[in-house]
């Protein structure tokens, strides 16, 4: 039958195949609007075309079944899972069922590949991913698509999926093209009613068209249940109109077909032997599949290759709620007894089939819950086993058991109300505190009244008292993690020390460290900055470990240690596939980077974390990733780009209160007007940092940020203000030796002591700055500068021209610029400054450069950076022509791998 009035649709589906590369397209529309025909439609002109199809569809039976989707789309592609790096074959094994371990394999090893498997499946012939009714899609699955579906822009692949409206899916956040379905026009549904009941009577024809609201499927369909559809009666949604159409249909079939097709709508599975053995048992008579004949005939399924396929989704649902609760039941344990040998899969329709309290079914779920190889199916099978549990005490244990799980997936609503459904049930002490540490398990707290953050580590004492001091422990991690993103001020800070110093934790302890350097990071920034020189010597070992001690570097304003920890953090979690906690590793390594002036290094990483940051999550952790980004552009010169990042990340840092994030948005303001000559605007951008009452004041930041302070404050006339700022902190500067502090503190004293600076700058330039270049050249421009006003010209060009060559190898464009002015005016000319090879490359395509000049191969560092090998060629072949290279081995010669970049 012709396609009527999807012409405009029909037009972007066919350009979609003609151009495989792009991301794809995603139909949405209500039941039986026409997007599975215009599927097949595409599938036939992308086969036609040569192209390979790998399909899949969510069903709503197989959604507790992970990785079930996943594993019908690339099980034609079975033979190639041996050609897969080994972590990359290991976590798609797990998931698949194809291996013994238990472990729950990273969800995002997983999608790296599905796409290691479609881009080398492409090297042929191009290829169309097609993922119906993902809405249904079991989670792991969606999830894993989702991954894939944000990395083929460079590849010859496409995905097409269809959704039902207003249903989530995770593929609706991965840039796929949203393509609508609305009903068809009048003149259109007068054409499928033409073509599919021509001789209908008039009044009933009108019935139809008024009823269908231009659905096609309902145009089709309705004219054949016209008895039913003709009686008087309330007004059904189209939906149920629809359903009722097909169980009318179904009620015609004989007793034995009815049943065999009741099996199959409850399957999970869609084996026509399975759907016969089920129906045999519950039947209780052997079967062949003749007793499926009639519903074909009708129009219902179709059968063929051993399976039983519904010809739409709302017939299959149309059995289901055809069907009385002890007729679906019955099938249930009928297809529990087929399925003895898949105990995953069995335990479900035990479940499915049992009324009451069930001990034994629930403990069999409990099982599924630890054998499965996705968090979202453990938490649906510890649900399922409370609801079964034959006591209150199992129960709860159940419900907080996947309450820990939805913690670690980050699912706060889900956790809430398991929580809130196991407080209605006495609970033990233990569960009590598990219940108080999992509701403080979201780390952010922002929105939080700050009286919570002391009721948290009160919580976390009470909690520990009672003999539970892992469970603590996670809350006061909690509370401590509010007191860095917000200002809760001195009296719940020591609150929450003190509380922390009767966990009995050994001071060098890693977690310790970072409670200590958050909450208390100058009253305890000495102790940490001690034990923190010793353990740089020891990483590598456990990225956990390395983890907690970058963000206490990075606390207690040593940015050089906090590059060098979260450094070594990053490559455990990145083989890991723990990309929520290698986002944050990242945020810190580019944020502290940023400062140590490393622009080259930090910029891929911290575009690198933004875009991990989006695919995991962690809006907080964007906003950090994004105001790093507009600071480097700053620096850079590019003052353009800086205010529109700047924008980005304010928009979220002001609706959360996330204070780190609003300092880093007014550091690069005042960076921006310096670079620009506004110098009152810069003074007045940065001294907001240094106001408790304004949302950018950071207890921990203010000591950061002094020298841009202090150069704004000369510039813009306001040295007694700058003045006043550092006499507040001096007694800081004598309690710690934070080196972002006295490092700015050293520049400051010197460019604002006027005419008696020359011994200031002569101390501040003895201190040891090598890992410090930006500081370092900073000093020498000031005290260049200011041997200039002084008229020692000859003086100052040694310290102008040093500062120009170390703008120049950083980057820092203005600050270049501010140096050859200066050494112009002190009668010395400078050669014009050539871009560095870096600084032509996008900072994705710099972060592949750099891979690709320390020698690694394409695979290599796609499985470094999370995308596929051929996305890596393609991206090599673009950076050649930019750089003025022809091969890979020019790379070296042109840039230094990370490590020197860091270093």
């Amino acid at each position: 039958m012709p396609l009527f009035g999807r012409d405009t649709e029909l037009k972007d589906l066919a350009a979609l195949v003609d151009s495989l590369g792009r991301s794809g397209i995603l139909i949405e529309g209500e039941p039986g609007i026409g997007k599975s025909t215009l599927v097949e439609r595409t599938v036939t002109a992308a086969t036609a075309a040569g192209s390979r199809v790998l399909r899949t569809a969510g069903v709503e039976a197989e959604s507790n079944l992970a990785f079930a989707g996943l594993q019908r789309l690339l099980y034609p592609l079975r033979r190639e899972f041996d050609a897969l790096p080994p972590r990359q074959f290991e976590a798609l094994a797990t998931a698949l069922g194809m291996s013994d371990s238990t472990d729950e394999p990273s969800i995002h090893l997983v999608g790296l590949a599905a796409l290691t498997l479609l881009a080398d499946a492409a090297t042929d012939r191009a290829v169309l991913v097609v993922a119906e009714d993902v809405h249904w899609l079991d989670m792991a699955s969606a999830e894993a698509l989702a991954f894939v579906a944000r990395r083929i822009d460079s590849e010859p692949v496409a995905v097409l999926a269809t959704s039902r409206e207003s249903m989530t899916s995770p593929l609706r956040d991965t840039g796929l093209s949203v393509m609508r379905l609305g009903p068809l026009l009048d003149e259109d549904a007068n054409a499928v009613l033409d073509a599919v009941a021509p001789n209908l009577p008039a009044p009933l024809r009108h019935r139809v068209l008024t009823e269908a609201q231009g659905n096609p499927l309902a145009l089709a369909e309705l004219p054949m249940a016209a008895t039913d559809f003709t009686e008087n009666g309330p007004t059904l949604p189209l939906t149920e109109r629809l359903e009722r159409a097909f169980s009318a249909r179904g009620s015609a079939l004989p007793g034995p077909t009815r049943s065999a097709l009741l099996v199959a709508a409850l399957n999970d599975g869609n084996s026509s032997a399975e759907t016969l053995t089920a129906t045999g048992i519950l039947l209780n008579t052997a079967v062949t599949s003749e007793v499926l004949a009639p519903a074909v005939a009708a129009r219902l399924i179709g059968t063929g290759s051993g399976t039983v396929t519904f010809r739409h989704p709302l017939v299959r649902s149309a059995m289901i709620a055809a069907a009385t609760a002890e007729e679906r039941q019955g099938v249930h344990q009928a297809l529990a007894e087929t399925l003895g040998e898949q105990p995953d899969r069995q335990v479900w329709h035990r479940a499915a089939g049992t009324s009451g309290a069930d001990e034994n079914v629930a403990a069999a779920l409990e099982g599924a819950a630890e054998r499965s190889r996705h968090r979202g199916g453990a938490i649906a099978a510890l649900e399922r086993a409370a609801a079964l549990s034959a006591t209150p005490v199992r129960r709860a244990d159940r419900l907080l058991r996947a309450a820990e799980l939805a913690v670690d997936s980050g699912h706060r609503e889900m956790v809430e109300r398991l929580v809130d459904t196991a407080r209605m049930l006495p609970l033990t002490a233990e569960q009590e505190a598990t219940a108080k540490w999992v509701l403080s398990g979201f780390e952010d707290g922002m929105r939080d009244s700050h009286a919570h953050i002391g009721e948290l580590a009160a919580l976390a004492a009470s909690v520990a008292a009672d003999g539970f001091p892992d469970a603590g422990l996670r809350i006061l991690w909690a509370a401590a993690s509010r007191c860095f993103w917000s200002e809760p001020g001195p009296d719940i800070r020591h609150a929450v020390l003190s509380v922390a110093d009767t966990f009995g934790i050994p001071d060098g302890d890693p977690a310790k460290l970072a409670i200590d350097s958050i909450v208390a990071p100058f009253e305890r920034g000495e102790q940490v900055l001690g034990h923190l020189r010793v353990l740089a010597m020891s990483t590598g070992r456990d990225s956990d470990v390395d983890h907690f001690l970058s963000s206490a570097a990075y606390q207690v304003g040593a940015f050089d240690l906090a590059a060098h920890f979260s450094a070594a953090a990053a490559p455990g979690f990145r083989a890991a596939g723990q990309l929520g906690l290698l986002t944050r590793a990242l945020s810190i390594q580019a944020w502290s980077l940023a400062r140590l002036g490393d622009l080259a290094a930090a910029a891929p990483i911290a575009t690198e974390a933004a875009a991990f940051a989006l695919e995991t999550g962690q809006p907080f952790m964007h906003a950090t990733a994004i105001a790093v980004q507009a600071e480097i552009a700053a620096l850079r010169g590019d003052y353009g780009q800086a205010m529109a990042l700047t924008a980005e990340a304010e928009r979220t840092g002001l609706a959360a209160g996330a204070r780190p994030v609003l300092a880093t948005v007014q550091l690069t303001r005042g960076l921006t007007a310096l670079g620009e000559g506004r110098f009152d605007d810069a003074f007045t951008d940065l001294a907001r940092i240094y106001d408790p009452r304004d949302p950018s004041y950071s207890l921990t930041l203010r000591a950061c940020f002094l020298t841009e302070l202090a150069e704004a404050a000369v510039r813009a006339g306001q040295t007694d203000a700058a003045v006043a700022l550092l006499h507040g902190l001096e007694p800081v500067v004598a309690t710690t030796s934070s080196p972002a502090l006295h490092i700015g503190i050293r520049y400051a004293r010197a460019v604002l002591a006027g005419d008696s600076a020359s011994e200031l700058f002569a101390v501040a330039l003895a201190a040891d700055l090598t890992g410090w270049p930006a500081e370092r050249g900073r000093l020498h421009l000031a005290y260049g500068e200011w041997l200039r006003r002084q008229r020692r010209v000859v003086e100052s060009r040694t310290h102008l021209r040093t500062a120009r060559e170390i703008f120049d190898a950083l980057g820092f464009t203005a600050w270049s610029e501010r140096a050859r002015l200066e050494l112009r005016s002190a009668g010395e000319s400078s050669p014009n400054r050539d871009p560095d090879a870096r600084e032509r490359l996008t900072p994705h395509e710099l972060s592949i450069a750099q891979l690709a000049a320390q020698g690694l191969t394409n695979r290599e560092i796609g499985q470094r950076l999370y995308l596929s090998h051929r996305t890596v060629s393609t991206h090599l072949h673009r950076i050649f022509p930019k750089l003025g290279i022809s091969s890979r081995g020019d790379l070296a010669a042109l840039l230094p791998t990370l490590e020197e970049t860091a270093s």
